[in-house]
């Protein structure tokens, strides 16, 4: 499945628009601002920064009028990522600090709370082995978000996340789609 999503200048899909069928690292060459868009198919991840930095929102089918104040963001949309659609096994070990040290906790489903049900008041570094996740800052999937896709993250901190504490995460799956 391809996913598709386009972005437009103005609120309530007007202005200028760009469509997107793949990763953009920077979309500042194709428009200036961006008030609303639409995804046709497919999950996506959308960054206020170029090559996928700064805060990150994850965007599922469906049109989204006016989501930049939704979001509480500027006019910003900088970077896209699409979130290929996976139907494997999911499995991510995440640690209470940074280099995989300190507890380390195996998780095969979604956590609405490390705290709950890990005791774990920090996490610091994953390492994700099996499917795509999404990382929240507070408890109950609520609050800022990072994607995780398969590979070693050994200091949120050194990705530009020093102020964030995820404090639970969920598997993105074909529900979402």
């Amino acid at each position: 499945m391809h996913g598709c999503i386009i972005f437009y200048e103005d609120r309530n899909f007007q202005g200028r628009h760009y469509e997107c069928m793949s990763d953009c690292a920077d979309m500042s060459s194709y428009m200036s601002r961006c008030h609303s868009c639409r995804v046709e198919s497919g999950c996506f991840m959308v960054y206020d920064r170029p090559n996928y930095m700064g805060n990150q929102y994850f965007m599922r089918r469906g049109e989204y009028a006016d989501y930049m104040s939704m979001m509480g963001w500027n006019d910003c949309i900088r970077s896209c990522r699409m979130i290929p659609m996976y139907r494997g096994s999911y499995r991510m070990r995440i640690y209470e600090r940074e280099n995989f040290g300190g507890q380390m906790h195996e998780c095969m489903d979604d956590c609405d709370s490390f705290m709950d049900r890990y005791r774990m008041s920090d996490c610091m570094s994953c390492h994700v082995m099996d499917g795509h996740w999404l990382m929240y800052e507070q408890p109950h999937y609520r609050g800022r978000m990072m994607y995780m896709r398969p590979g070693e993250y050994r200091s949120f901190r050194e990705m530009g996340y020093g102020g964030m504490r995820f404090m639970s995460m969920r598997r993105i799956m074909d529900s979402l789609y």
